[in-house]
């Protein structure tokens, strides 16, 4: 069956068509650049905006991947429901929805969104399987990246603050499985990596992950929030993730067996993620 990636060129759609393309399945992956994507031979990329459901084709597509309030989020259920609508009307029977952890921890004023898209998805009538991911792991290379390429240092707040950064790849497999297998229906599997770690622990994974020292110094909230918005953060973002952070700080988030059911393995560890991006995290010359 073709299955329509959305988000294809992100940071998890692109692996996500990687893995589709490798099982053997048509893969029709929608861009709003479609010269520009990259992605491998074979794959139908086609140009396509999320926040223009009506103007897209679903022929021939059968399963969908789908990227929750990927643009627009403050209109996000009401595109939602014209996108799956179409979807369904054409043939399509499967959906897997990547939304967020949000949802299932129930964090006021940060879940409600892909909540009420999840819902779009459920009573659509198609096969559903929500996603849920955790913090990602790829965040790092915007809040810390550029103090690990130019002074090998990483610094934050909450020092012992705990995380359990994901994969992106760990995503992009989960949701191919739910794509490519049947079993899944009905599921929602939040996904975390697969060790709690501190902050200061979190710096050391990256070190052993790079092969080069890689010092931790805390900071206080306002000069965390400073150091992101010099790394290029918006300030809102910015407050966003300390304030995600400060949170984690009193209720530690747990890792996930989500990933090891489905797959029937660990998850990929910072320390992996460190050394799949080393390119990036290289030091600046």
């Amino acid at each position: 069956m073709t299955i329509l990636v959305t988000g294809a060129t992100g940071t998890v759609g692109r692996h996500v068509v990687d893995r589709l393309v490798a099982a053997g399945r048509p893969v029709r992956a929608l861009s709003r650049n479609p010269e520009n994507a990259g992605l491998p031979d074979g794959v139908d990329v086609v140009q396509g905006d999320l926040n223009r459901p009506g103007d897209l084709s679903f022929d021939g597509v059968q399963g969908v991947f789908l990227v929750a309030g990927l643009f627009d989020p403050e209109h996000a259920t009401v595109l939602a429901r014209v996108f799956v609508n179409r979807a369904v009307a054409a043939g399509v029977t499967r959906i897997v929805c990547m939304s967020g952890a949000a949802v299932t921890v129930q964090r006021a004023g940060s879940f409600e969104m892909l909540h009420a898209v999840e819902q779009i998805v459920e009573d659509s009538g198609a096969t559903s399987t929500h996603i849920r991911p955790g913090e990602f792991a790829v965040n790092k290379l915007d809040v810390w990246g550029e103090s690990i390429r130019k002074e090998d240092v990483v610094r934050n707040a909450y020092p012992d603050g705990v995380g359990v950064p994901v994969h992106e790849e760990d995503i992009a497999e989960v949701a191919a499985i739910a794509l490519l297998q049947d079993g899944h229906a009905g599921r929602a599997y939040d996904l975390t990596g697969p060790e709690a770690l501190t902050h200061r622990q979190q710096a050391a994974a990256i070190s052993a992950g790079l092969g080069r020292p890689i010092a931790f110094e805390g900071l206080t909230f306002g000069q965390a929030r400073q150091a992101c918005i010099k790394a290029g953060l918006p300030m809102e973002i910015a407050e966003y993730v300390l304030c995600y952070q400060a949170e984690y700080a009193d209720e530690p988030p747990s890792v996930s067996p989500a990933f090891e059911q489905v797959t029937g393995r660990k998850g990929r560890t910072l320390a992996q993620w460190a050394a799949d991006h080393a390119d990036e995290l290289a030091p600046a010359t």
